[in-house]
């Protein structure tokens, strides 16, 4: 896929019409559109190029990557055989943990884009809610339906509202929200995962929450399976398309938080991943949630004295950390159900990147490197319990009132 640099501001417009002109092939991988917001929108296509174009295209200054498209996986929950809450009064032990429940913010005024498996558009857990919807797998562009529950339990987790009386929303407030689906059965491509965090950032989303991974063992298989080559090859070459999948979110979570005086940016979470099988041994973090300046969250459980530890299954070399064992959220189909994984860990993050937009934004503050630098700022220390690599900043908490 050719990704093209994208969010030029008015004043380059020249600069890309002379682009243009000079190299007619490459203007088929720009979408050309209205300029909302004072930027431009970007085109990724995919193609097959020989070596001669590959040393052309690369040299032309619009281009920002010219990357394999890999495919992507579902950072899978593990099911609970905790019963739902019964109906009384209950608030998710998340929601405690990283301090919702005492923070006088709720995330009004905030757009907040979910890029997952769809969403229960009918649950009464999103009620009240304005769902822009956007399918980036195929079919219907306005078709979100989840096939998973997963999307439905995580945005339960950033904006779901009160449910048979239980609070799961860490941001209940949030009134509108991009509802990407990305992933579906058979998982999705870095291809439609750049088209959603391009499509999220035009639509105006402050926050930006993805529970998903690379499939590199998928992308080995499929260069052995579809094209033929032996093991030896299709490990080198999966292994050259994960390294440049990794530098391009490096690039994207560069320009997703944005330039001073042009725009404020976007806040992006993404789960670290559930490979780790701790004490035994611990997996590294994987793209996207491994872009330079996006928030990657890794998952922390409680035990029943109330002390956190990190889950046996989240991945090392998160940014910060965030509930992640028994949490209760809305159920694909109508209710209640509670899930396990960093899935889960990544919505409470950008539930709380919700509020502190809002806190910012009261005293005109708000840039997505300021919410970056409250949350790490902020975290509750586990330094003395665990290890950085595997809690990060610590675990993430709410603005209070002052």
């Amino acid at each position: 896929m050719v990704v093209l640099r994208s969010r030029a501001p008015r004043g380059l417009e020249a600069v890309l019409e002379s682009t243009q002109a000079r190299d007619p092939q490459l203007v088929s991988a720009r979408r050309v559109r209205p300029f909302a917001r004072g930027f431009e929108d970007i085109e990724v296509e995919l193609d097959e190029m020989s070596a001669a174009d590959h040393q052309r295209i690369s040299a032309d200054p619009t281009v920002l990557s010219i990357t394999p498209r890999m495919p992507v996986a579902l950072i899978r929950a593990f099911p609970s055989a905790k019963p739902a809450p019964k109906a009384t009064p209950v608030v998710s032990w998340g929601i405690e943990a990283v301090a919702a429940s005492t923070s006088p913010f709720s995330g009004d005024g905030v757009t907040v884009a979910v890029l997952d498996t769809g969403i229960d558009k009918d649950h009464k857990a999103f009620a009240g809610v304005e769902l822009v919807l956007r399918n980036f797998i195929g079919g219907s562009l306005q078709d979100v339906t989840d096939d998973e529950g997963h999307g439905t339990h995580c945005a339960g987790t950033i904006f779901g509202r009160d449910v048979d009386n239980c609070r799961i929303g860490v941001a209940r407030g949030v009134k509108r929200a991009l509802i990407g689906k990305v992933l579906g059965k058979g998982g999705g491509s870095s291809e439609q995962i750049v088209k959603a965090i391009q499509w999220a950032q035009l639509e105006g989303a402050h926050v930006v929450s993805m529970s998903l991974g690379m499939d590199f063992p998928g992308y080995q298989q499929l260069l052995m399976t579809e094209y033929g080559y032996k093991a030896p090859q299709a490990t080198s070459l999966a292994l050259a398309g994960y390294r440049l999948n990794t530098r391009l979110f490096d690039e994207l979570s560069r320009s997703m938080v944005g330039h001073d005086g042009l725009i404020a940016g976007s806040v992006v979470t993404a789960a670290a991943g559930n490979e780790s099988q701790r004490p035994d041994y611990s997996i590294i973090v994987a793209p996207p949630a491994t872009g330079e300046l996006f928030m990657s969250v890794a998952a922390l459980g409680r035990n029943k004295d109330k002390t956190y530890r990190v889950a046996p299954f989240s991945n090392e070399g998160a940014t910060v950390s965030a509930p992640g064992e028994e949490i209760v959220s809305a159920r694909n189909g109508g209710g209640l159900v509670a899930m396990s994984g960093t899935s889960m860990a990544a919505p409470h993050v950008a539930g709380i990147a919700a509020l502190w937009v809002e806190q910012l934004s009261q005293s005109n503050q708000f840039s997505a490197a300021n919410v970056i630098a409250k949350i790490k700022g902020t975290a509750l220390g586990l330094g003395a319990l665990f290890r950085q690599e595997d809690v990060g900043h610590g675990l993430v908490q709410a603005p209070q009132a002052k």
